[in-house]
């Protein structure tokens, strides 16, 4: 399957169709792209040099997705394996994710109806190429998959050492300090 070096927006205009952009092959942003309507790429879709992929309409590679930071689609995201962001990935409010393999983002996931991850039908597959890995679920429903939310690196996480918390046991309240 050929490969297309997109660096600008020049080169993309190649592709462009009257539902957005069509890419028969790979296709590898060297930049930030937005998109009006959809981004379809039959191949491996990936942002080298840039930090994300962002389109009016869905975004669609027939195999993997890949983002140094964002993935954003007005409508549905999906990939005939993988998804990743370095950051967060976000579907239209109505409309979801799917992907063959596993999804992975650092940031927000944020869809509004379903989500799918290891939906391969070619190989037997691990837990871990079916997890949906994020930062923080925003939204939606995980229909197929396993969800495992890691906390959003902004978040601060409070420590319960040194508090003293009350505990009530049959009808007894102890209180106890945390170590």
């Amino acid at each position: 399957m050929k490969t297309y070096i997109i660096k600008n927006d020049k080169d993309l205009l190649k592709f462009k169709d009257e539902y957005g952009y069509k890419i028969d092959g790979n296709a590898e942003f060297e930049y930030s792209a937005i998109f009006e309507g959809r981004l379809l790429v039959n191949g491996c879709l990936s942002i080298k040099a840039g930090e994300f992929i962002e389109a009016g309409g869905f975004i669609k590679a027939g195999w993997f997705i890949e983002a140094g930071e964002s993935i954003k689609a007005g409508e549905s995201i999906k990939a005939g394996e993988f998804i990743k962001a370095g950051g967060s990935i976000e579907a239209g409010d109505n409309y979801g994710i799917s992907a063959v393999l596993s999804i992975t983002c650092k940031g927000k996931l944020k869809f509004g109806l379903k989500a799918f991850a290891g939906i391969c039908t070619w190989k037997n597959i691990s837990d871990q190429e079916k997890t949906i890995t994020c930062g923080k679920m925003i939204g939606g429903v995980v229909e197929y998959g396993i969800l495992k939310e890691l906390g959003l690196p902004d978040e601060k996480q409070e420590s319960l050492s040194g508090k003293e918390v009350s505990v009530i046991l049959d009808g007894k309240t102890y209180t106890a300090v945390i170590k």
